[in-house]
C-alpha cells in the first residue's frame, strides 16, 4: 500500500496554491455560476451513454480501471478514458490544463488541499439527491463545500492516529496515552523499555509539516480562520507549537532523524517506539519488518490523546469533482455516483487498502475485521478540515518554518505564532 501519494498531498507546495479563478476557464463568474447551478439538476438512473476523461494522481487511483470495470459493464456505451499523472505533477498540470480549456470531464483532488478549484468557474455543484452527505465522514464532506455549494464528492479517507510497539508498551506496563499530558510520560516508558527514542517523527514530513501544528491548535480549542480572519496568533496556537516541541525538548524524538524513508526501519528496529501516521503503514509493516505476522504482535494504534478540547485531528484523502466545461456531465456525475457507492469504496480499499470516505462501508468484514483499523475509525469520526481558502497551503508552509524554529529552540512559540499570524495577514485568504 504506497503512502507516498497520500504523503505528498499534504506537500502540494505554495506555488501551487493561488489561482486566478476566472483566468483558468476564462469565461466569467456569471457565466461559470450559472453553468454550476444547472448542473445541480438531479441526475437520473438511466445507463450512461459517451465519452468521459477522467484524470487522477497515481497512488490510490492506480487500481482505477479495475474498480470501475462493473460500472463501464453496466454502461456498455461509455467509454472511460483514465489518464493517471505522477503525483508531484498533478495539480500542476490539472492547472494548466483547465487554463487551456483542455481540461478533463471529472478530476481527483485531495480534500486536504482543493481549496483553490471549489469555484463554479471551475467545478459544477454536486447535483441534488446525487449521494447523501450525511453517508461520509463529515469534515471530508465540508472540505469540499462553500458557500453551501458542495463541488467535490468523497472517495477515500484518513486521518492520522498513535500507531505503536505494543510489545515495548506491554514490557513497560504502560497504556496509550489519552490526554496530551501523558505523552511524553508514555514516549519515556517505551525508551525505558529499550526504544532509542519514543516518538519517529519522520523528518521532512511530520516534524515540520505545519499541518501537524494546525491539528495540536485545534486540540487546544483554537481556530485557524473565523469570520474569514486568519486566527493564528492565539493561546491555543501558542500551546500546540510548545506541544510539538516538547517531544523534542524532552529527548524523546531527534529533529534529525528519521528521515521519511527510515521511519518504519527505525520503528521495526526499536530505535523509535511510536508514530504519528496514517493507516497505511499497518499494511505495510510486515513488509517492513520481513516477516509475515510481525504486526499483529507487535503493533498496536490509538486515537490522538486530546488536549484541552479533545482529540481531534484533520480529515484527507481523495475526493472527485466535475469540471465546469465537462463535455460530459450527465455520465461524469453517474460515474462520481458510483465511486460514492459503499461498495465500490469497500472494492476500493480491497485493490488498494484505500479506507473509505464513506462511513456504511466500514461495515464490510473485510474493513470491519481489522482490529488495527479501528483507532482510524474512531478518529475519522472527529476530524476537521483545512481552512478552504486558496493561501492556506502557503500559510502550512509558514507555520512548518516557525514550529521547526520553536522544536530547535530558536524561537519561542509566542514569537512564532506572531510571525504566523502576521505573514498569514499579509496574504489574506485568496478570496473576492
Amino acid at each position: 500500500m504506497p503512502n507516498l501519494s497520500r504523503r505528498g498531498a499534504l506537500k502540494v507546495t505554495a506555488g501551487l496554491a493561488v489561482l486566478g479563478t476566472l483566468g483558468l476557464t476564462g469565461c466569467g463568474r456569471e457565466d461559470a455560476t450559472t453553468a454550476a447551478k444547472a448542473s445541480a439538476r438531479p441526475v437520473d438512473a438511466s445507463p450512461a451513454t459517451g465519452t468521459v476523461d477522467v484524470w487522477a494522481a497515481q497512488g490510490d487511483a492506480d487500481v482505477l480501471e479495475k474498480v470501475i470495470k462493473p460500472f463501464k459493464a453496466a454502461n456498455p456505451d461509455l467509454t472511460v478514458k483514465v489518464t493517471l499523472i505522477p503525483n508531484a505533477d498533478y495539480y500542476t498540470k490539472l492547472q494548466s490544463a483547465i487554463a487551456a480549456g483542455k481540461g478533463p470531464d471529472v478530476a481527483q483532488f485531495f480534500p486536504e488541499s482543493q481549496a483553490q478549484f471549489l469555484d463554479p468557474s471551475i467545478l459544477r455543484a454536486v447535483p441534488d439527491g446525487l449521494v447523501d452527505p450525511d453517508g461520509f465522514f463529515e469534515s471530508l464532506w465540508a472540505a469540499g463545500v462553500v458557500d453551501d455549494v458542495a463541488y467535490t464528492v468523497p472517495w477515500y479517507a484518513y486521518t492520522y492516529a498513535l500507531v505503536y510497539r505494543s510489545d515495548l508498551a506491554k514490557k513497560a506496563g504502560v497504556e496509550a496515552p489519552a490526554t496530551w499530558d501523558e505523552m511524553v510520560p508514555f514516549f519515556k516508558a517505551l525508551q525505558g523499555a529499550g526504544a532509542k527514542h519514543g516518538l519517529g517523527a519522520d523528518n521532512g514530513w511530520d516534524i515540520f509539516n505545519g499541518q501537524d501544528v494546525a491539528m495540536y491548535a485545534w486540540q487546544a480549542g483554537g481556530s485557524l480562520l473565523t469570520g474569514g480572519k486568519w486566527t493564528l496568533d492565539t493561546p491555543a496556537m501558542v500551546d500546540a507549537l510548545k506541544y510539538n516541541a516538547s517531544f523534542f525538548t524532552s529527548g524523546i524524538a531527534d529533529t534529525a532523524t528519521p528521515t521519511f524513508l527510515d521511519a518504519q526501519p527505525y520503528f521495526v528496529s526499536g530505535k523509535t517506539a511510536t508514530m504519528i501516521t496514517g493507516p497505511w503503514v499497518v499494511g505495510q509493516l510486515d513488509t517492513a519488518a520481513k516477516k509475515d505476522g510481525w504486526t499483529e504482535s507487535h503493533v498496536a494504534t490509538a486515537p490522538l490523546p486530546a488536549g484541552s478540547a479533545g482529540g481531534v485531528s484533520f480529515s484527507a484523502g481523495g475526493t472527485w469533482g466535475v469540471l465546469a466545461g465537462a463535455g460530459n456531465a450527465d455520465a461524469s456525475w453517474k460515474l462520481v455516483r458510483y465511486m460514492a457507492q459503499p461498495s465500490t469504496q469497500v472494492a476500493q480499499f480491497k485493490a488498494y487498502s484505500s479506507l473509505p470516505a464513506v462511513i456504511p462501508a466500514w461495515d464490510d468484514p473485510t474493513i470491519k475485521n481489522q482490529p488495527l483499523l479501528a483507532a482510524f475509525l474512531t478518529q475519522l469520526k472527529k476530524t476537521k478540515a483545512f481552512p478552504q481558502v486558496s493561501t492556506w497551503q502557503q500559510v502550512a508552509t509558514r507555520i512548518g518554518k516557525e514550529m521547526e524554529a520553536v522544536a530547535k529552540g530558536t524561537a519561542t512559540a509566542e514569537k512564532a505564532a506572531a510571525n504566523i499570524q502576521s505573514y498569514a495577514d499579509s496574504l489574506g485568504t485568496g478570496t473576492k
